[in-house]
């Protein structure tokens, strides 16, 4: 067997064996929470926004479109939702790293098919991904519909670039920050197109669905005891970070100056990123300043290590410093309690590292990322690479 073939065969091993541990872990608790709500109000007749899963305060946090996009879970048995849960979990990985990595590999002349079955491997890995698994979320789907419209759409020039990031804020709100990435970066088409999308979707469900609609715009969406509690360990987003500081009587105002600033610093920094750059970025800044950033959230930071490990030597090992660091449950160990002095560090790691790439990832690879995605989508290069 070649190095390079025990190399996958180890990566793989430990990708499933993580896979599996998550799931039996986390038992699927938030795809069961989704069906659960969505059997409530398609099968049962009630308000969606009224259920909560049984025993727990949690309940639908989505707006009403995603509830809509999810409802053949009112019908198909929990186990087979959680197999497709599963299963698309694992497809969308797959084909966001391709998006990400094969374009740099057949910059450098190496596999492109290896490459990204490395990459998909350390993917499942990396912590985020394999909760996403664990939970059954759906931030991985999220992710690929936005990266898909910037690394597809918007570096061809498609008219639809912008359908893929309104329907994901549609779907879930934090990924409206790149709504703002497309105002910034003066791409008024996309930004047209999103807001449409967006807008869209969501008058047509006030219309069809008033009630459900009225009750997640006026009470469900600012009700943050649906969510969980802010200081825990695994809100890792600028104001879980000061949640878990002593300083209860300003922290809001500190809060908003952090905002303030993190808008500062990524408005100027992502007018000069690519539009891989501008991925990562924009990512990130969702992250910090949603005021609940969980830990499978942070799905979004893959774009930013992808970035690093095609930055250079330097670069690379920062990235796997910090793939290593956040895969290996670090964080956990200070959940429960506040341990000095190293609670301040350890409790927000995700933050820091996130703010750390915020305000010091290249902007730029060598070769334009849009450039080499379009070329790698082509029927002809995809089959010279086989």
């Amino acid at each position: 067997m070649t190095r390079r073939l025990l190399l996958l065969v180890v990566l793989g091993a430990g990708a499933a064996a993580l896979l599996i541990w998550s799931a039996v872990f986390h038992f699927y608790f938030d795809t069961s929470v989704y069906a659960g709500a969505v059997r409530y109000w398609f099968r049962d007749g009630g308000l969606i926004y009224d259920y909560l899963t049984p025993g727990t305060p949690y309940g639908f946090t989505y707006p009403p479109f995603a509830a809509l996009v999810m409802s053949p879970m009112a019908v198909l048995p929990l186990g087979a939702v959680e197999a497709l849960a599963s299963i698309a979990t694992i497809v969308v990985t797959v084909v966001v790293m391709w998006w990400l990595v094969a374009p740099w590999a057949e910059r450098r002349g190496w596999n492109p098919k290896y490459v990204l079955a490395v990459a998909s491997c350390l993917a499942l890995i990396f912590e985020p991904v394999r909760e996403t698994f664990g939970f059954g979320q759906v931030n991985m789907l999220l992710l690929a519909l936005v990266a898909g419209d910037m690394l597809l759409g918007l570096a061809r020039g498609r008219r639809w670039a912008g359908v893929g990031i309104g329907l994901a804020t549609a779907i879930k709100l934090t990924p409206g920050v790149f709504i703002l990435y497309l105002l910034v970066t003066r791409q008024w088409r996309a930004l047209g197109v999103a807001i449409g999308t967006a807008a869209g979707t969501t008058l047509v469900m006030a219309a069809l669905w008033p009630d459900a609609s009225r009750e997640f715009w006026t009470a469900a969406l600012w009700d943050t005891n649906r969510v969980g509690n802010l200081e825990y360990v695994s809100n890792q987003s600028l104001r879980g970070m000061l949640a878990r500081f002593p300083i209860d009587a300003v922290e809001s105002k500190v809060w908003i100056v952090c905002v303030l600033v993190t808008l500062g610093i990524w408005a100027w920094r992502v007018r000069r990123a690519d539009l891989l750059g501008g991925l990562a970025l924009t990512g990130i800044l969702g992250l910090l300043l949603s005021p609940v950033t969980w830990v499978h959230h942070s799905v979004w930071l893959l774009p930013a290590l992808v970035r690093c490990v095609m930055s250079g030597r330097r670069w690379a090992w920062a990235g796997a410093g910090i793939f290593v660091v956040l895969s290996a449950r670090t964080l956990w160990l200070w959940d429960g309690g506040n341990r000095p002095p190293l609670y301040a560090v350890g409790s927000n790691l995700y933050v820091l590292a996130g703010l750390v790439l915020l305000v010091a990832l290249p902007l730029r690879d060598d070769a334009p990322h849009e450039q080499a995605v379009g070329k790698i989508g082509t029927p002809e290069v995809s089959r010279a690479s086989t």
